[in-house]
């Protein structure tokens, strides 16, 4: 018998997020290990056997390990064909890699906790603001000039790919966390309202996890 996959995740967390829309999409059943970062559980010895950076997502499958989203959602394409998360044309595959790496790389780190908590600490909360600001919006920016000739219903054509599993959670999470203005890149903004239309991503929100706090809990 074929023991589940195991997803080490955050509720809150945009990396794991776009793992979790992956699984979703391809229908793979997983167990949740929550890891809860803002009781720093991600530095906890036994889950740096897991993933020795310290982050998450991780993935468990048997004997392999993973510890990187990118990582993981490429293993996962690899392994489970079904509903493929790259097209087949070259040209439009090579958009999806860069629209993933610009959220990736260029937009999504300078947002994780530590950066944040690291500027709240030294420079001021209302820093905070200013630097998500300036940096998603460059990212953006770059995000409608790099799809604005390949989009159709979602961000390369009319089917989930790639670049729609990294978009999805960085426009959800900056709305619910930032209240950050989309009014200047509308192609974004009507992904994003496309994107409330697919259960895959639906059911990877996070206040779709188990390990979201409830009304009267506390994280």
């Amino acid at each position: 018998m074929t023991s589940k996959l195991q997803l080490y995740s955050f509720f809150m967390s945009g990396s794991s997020f776009r793992v979790r829309i992956a699984l979703n999409l391809k229908g793979i059943d997983y167990e949740y290990k929550a890891i809860n970062l803002f009781k720093n559980e991600q530095h906890r010895p036994e889950y740096l056997k897991i993933n020795p950076i310290g982050y998450v997502p991780a993935l468990v499958d048997g004997d392999i390990v993973l510890a990187d989203s990118f990582a993981i959602i490429l293993y996962l394409e690899e392994k489970y064909p079904q509903h493929p998360l790259l097209p087949r044309d070259l040209a439009k595959k090579a958009i999806n890699y860069q629209a993933a790496n610009i959220v990736s790389s260029s937009i999504q780190p300078l947002l994780r906790l530590p950066v944040m908590h690291y500027i709240g600490v030294n420079v001021g909360e209302d820093a905070k603001i200013e630097w998500v600001h300036k940096h998603v919006a460059k990212g953006f920016a770059a995000l409608e000039i790099l799809l604005k000739d390949h989009a159709g219903k979602y961000a390369t054509g009319d089917e989930i790919y790639l670049a729609d599993v990294f978009l999805a959670p960085q426009i959800i999470g900056l709305s619910e966390r930032f209240n950050f203005d989309m009014s200047a890149y509308p192609l974004l903004s009507r992904l994003s309202e496309a994107y409330k239309h697919v259960p895959a991503i639906q059911n990877a929100l996070p206040e779709n996890q188990p390990d979201f706090p409830s009304v009267e809990g506390k994280i």
